[in-house]
């Protein structure tokens, strides 16, 4: 390849339809690293799983000793010493999946998409050529929400705390693709978000 393709951040709110518009974004002819499935993958770990149980005990384990995310959440949500500590451990883990994946690019890859909702809390932005803030109203995520997960507003405002606040996020986004339900509307900011790109002129980097 000449020259590797623009790397693009997505982070916004619990609910607000990342992993749609990510979808898009790979229909498109982009690679995209999910940085909460790869931390997922992390916890099949035989590894990682012992060393959870040394800090927490079987009780973070289901019947099939695997790792129970009900039981693991309740523990970092409620302490922030605990949730860095975890992600200390699965986020080395989700980055060298995040590399292997984008590996895989070649000259028809238009973008290298990062799908993180701790974007910037992690420090993924720096790798970012671009920060793409997915958008939706307080009412519309907590509906979605409500219906993929079965969490109460509650839980939703117990995990967001954890978060940088959205209009943070906001604030340090380039683009910002709006996403209330009408798939046609998000398809069209997101195809405008990658022609930017390819109006960009190339770095001489």
């Amino acid at each position: 390849m000449s020259r590797r393709p623009p790397t693009i951040g997505l982070t916004g709110g619990i609910g607000s339809g990342k992993s749609t518009v990510a979808s898009m974004f790979q229909q498109l002819g982009c690679i995209v690293a999910n940085a909460d499935e790869n931390a997922k993958k992390g916890l099949q770990e035989q590894d990682i799983i012992e060393q959870l149980v040394a800090w927490w005990g079987d009780e973070i384990l289901n019947e099939n000793e695997n790792v129970d995310p009900a039981a693991l959440a309740a523990i970092v949500f409620e302490d922030e010493t605990q949730r860095l500590r975890l992600e200390s451990l699965l986020h080395p883990h989700a980055r060298k999946l995040q590399e292997e994946q984008f590996s895989a690019l070649d000259e028809t890859t238009k973008a290298l998409v990062i799908d993180a909702p701790l974007l910037i809390e992690v420090g993924l932005d720096e790798q970012c050529d671009a920060i793409v803030f997915v958008d939706a109203s307080e009412k519309t995520r907590q509906n979605r929400v409500k219906m993929s997960r079965g969490w109460s507003n509650e839980e939703i405002i117990r995990r967001e705390v954890a978060q940088l606040p959205l209009d943070k996020k906001r604030e340090k986004a380039d683009y910002v693709v709006t996403n209330e339900g009408d798939p046609v509307e998000v398809q069209q900011q997101v195809e405008q978000v990658l022609e930017n790109f390819q109006n960009r002129e190339p770095n001489e980097s």
